[in-house]
């Protein structure tokens, strides 16, 4: 069955230097789960790594991995089985972001993205479902995003990257809907993380905001911490919800989507300041 509660679990987590991966191991180890944390950044790991040892007494193992690296993933996955006997959750969090046009995104920014965001959830899925068929209670948690739902302009990668991660999700939970394991897709609104901040960013033009600019709009919008979006995602996973959406802004773009699948360009363009008269 999929996973009914956290006590001696053990999850594997995906992007825990920083933001949610870190409040979701942090969150886990709480309850009593044993938590093995990846993370590119290593010193960002360590830290995730004192925090939960200083709090709580569960195992911990700590991992630096890039998860554009196939083998590296699949390597990690065997890892975590040796560290820590099992596995009954894989949380395929790391995401990066870039805000560009498409007129002018380079090729080479597009495929980092897309090899982070998209690839490494197919290859943390891919690696560890045989070992999650050998326990009980399991669970797949794919992060995508509420850009998984709507489009916004100068986000076109971001947007390809977790309408993908959202499709690919959504297709693994059907095909595994007679089996033991869960899969789920969380689509967080705004969530004050540091994706924006280590974002790459390109200026439209001169009349474009800053990137301080952009980065300081985005703290004031985004409307929960990464630890209240981490307690809104584990209640998700125990109720084996196929779509986890987080935070109210998620909802209600959600909603705005289901009303107006193609007349909420014009909202969104709206709220940028820009203009789509295309959008009917």
């Amino acid at each position: 069955m999929p996973v009914t509660n956290f006590q001696d679990k053990v999850a594997a987590i995906t992007g825990a230097g920083s933001g949610m991966g870190q409040a979701l191991a942090l969150a886990l180890a709480s309850r009593g789960c044993h938590v093995a944390i990846a993370d590119i950044n290593e010193p960002a790991l360590g830290e995730t790594r004192s925090l939960i040892e200083a709090q709580h007494a569960v195992k911990v193992t700590e991992h630096t991995l890039d998860v554009a690296d196939r083998q590296a993933v699949e390597q990690f996955a065997a890892d975590v089985v040796a560290g820590h006997g099992k596995v009954n959750m894989i949380f395929n969090n790391a995401g990066v972001s870039v805000t560009d046009t498409v007129e002018h995104m380079r090729y080479e920014d597009f495929e980092w993205l897309m090899g982070i965001n998209f690839w490494g959830v197919i290859y943390g899925s891919k690696a560890f479902l045989p070992y999650l068929q050998q326990v009980d209670e399991a669970h797949v948690i794919n992060t995508s995003s509420i850009f998984g739902v709507i489009a916004v302009p100068s986000q076109s990668a971001y947007n390809a990257s977790k309408f993908a991660v959202r499709g690919f999700t959504y297709a693994m939970r059907g095909e595994l809907t007679e089996t033991h394991i869960g899969v789920s897709c969380v689509q967080p609104g705004g969530v004050k993380t540091n994706i924006i901040k280590s974002s790459r960013y390109v200026a439209a033009d001169n009349n474009a905001p800053t990137r301080e600019e952009f980065i300081n709009r985005f703290e004031e919008i985004a409307g929960l911490t990464s630890a209240q979006a981490a307690e809104q995602i584990l209640r998700g996973v125990l109720a084996n919800k196929a779509q986890i959406l987080v935070g109210r802004d998620a909802r209600l773009a959600a909603l705005l989507e289901r009303l107006a699948p193609v007349r909420y360009l014009r909202v969104v363009a709206s709220f940028l300041g820009g203009n789509d008269d295309k959008a009917v």
